[in-house]
């Protein structure tokens, strides 16, 4: 077996144990730092590009990450083994933004196929094809962000269009891998009918038939205090699946299997 290149590295700010929203049964997620997007509802400000000096600067190591070795985090994760064997779990890849470290994340990915692990990522998809094109040939699933089908409303509250997102999410399908859209709903933004109805529409024609909804929370605001920078959400209030179920049946009566996570 071909010894791991040690000398790469990537910036991690958490591995979290356990998790069980990530992709099928038990898994560690792998939190990215970085990412080219600045949504302002983001729970993990400390990943985005623009807060990373606020990040490096708060001296807390959960706010700025550190440097880990394939290995290093190989070894992190073959801790857990038998509850990714007894409830089909696995890694899964998530950030920050993934793609924005490909060439570590590409490496860690076929580690953990060799030490038969279910590899997942969650995506926001903003790369390059040429990128993305050869990070999903390592993915046994992919959790793919979706913010919203109008690329003017996309730029608006995310910072970038959504051409290129839309483009590798139809390559993904058109490669046979399993995706499942993840779609935070968030208000202001596309917790409304008109977004709904037409992100169901478009998710329907790309032939995608699982969604996640994540309703807005504020367990991230906090950090925007740490970091010493401005939550644009404070005060608004949380959204609860209870209150969101006309937001679901759109999605249910486009024959979308759509869930509240």
């Amino acid at each position: 077996m071909p010894t791991i290149d040690n000398t790469l590295k990537g910036l991690i700010f958490n591995i979290q144990k356990f998790s069980i929203n990530d992709g099928p049964g038990i898994r560690s997620t792998v939190f990215f730092a970085g990412c080219p997007l600045s949504c302002r509802w983001c729970s993990n400000p400390e990943s985005q590009n623009r807060n990373r000096e606020a990040a490096l600067a708060s001296g807390d190591p959960k706010l700025a990450g550190k440097e880990w070795t394939v290995d290093q985090v190989i070894a992190e994760v073959e801790k857990d083994r038998c509850f990714y064997e007894e409830s089909g779990g696995g890694i899964t890849l998530s950030g920050g933004e993934v793609l924005q470290q490909h060439a570590f994340a590409n490496a860690l990915l076929k580690e953990a196929h060799k030490h038969s692990l279910h590899c997942a990522a969650e995506t926001t998809g903003f790369a390059s094809h040429e990128v993305f094109s050869e990070f999903i040939q390592n993915i046994d699933l992919l959790l793919f962000d979706m913010k919203h089908w109008d690329r003017e409303m996309h730029h608006e509250k995310t910072g970038v269009y959504n051409d290129i997102i839309l483009e590798n999410m139809r390559y993904a399908l058109e490669q046979k891998i399993p995706v499942i859209a993840r779609i935070p709903v968030i208000p202001g933004f596309n917790a409304n009918k008109k977004a709904a109805t037409g992100m169901a529409a478009l998710l329907k024609d790309m032939g995608i038939t699982e969604v996640h909804l994540l309703p807005f929370h504020q367990f991230g605001e906090k950090k925007y205090e740490q970091l010493g920078i401005p939550y644009e959400m404070s005060g608004m209030n949380q959204l609860h699946p209870e209150n969101l179920q006309a937001y679901l049946d759109i999605f249910l009566k486009d024959g979308l299997e759509a869930s509240f996570r």
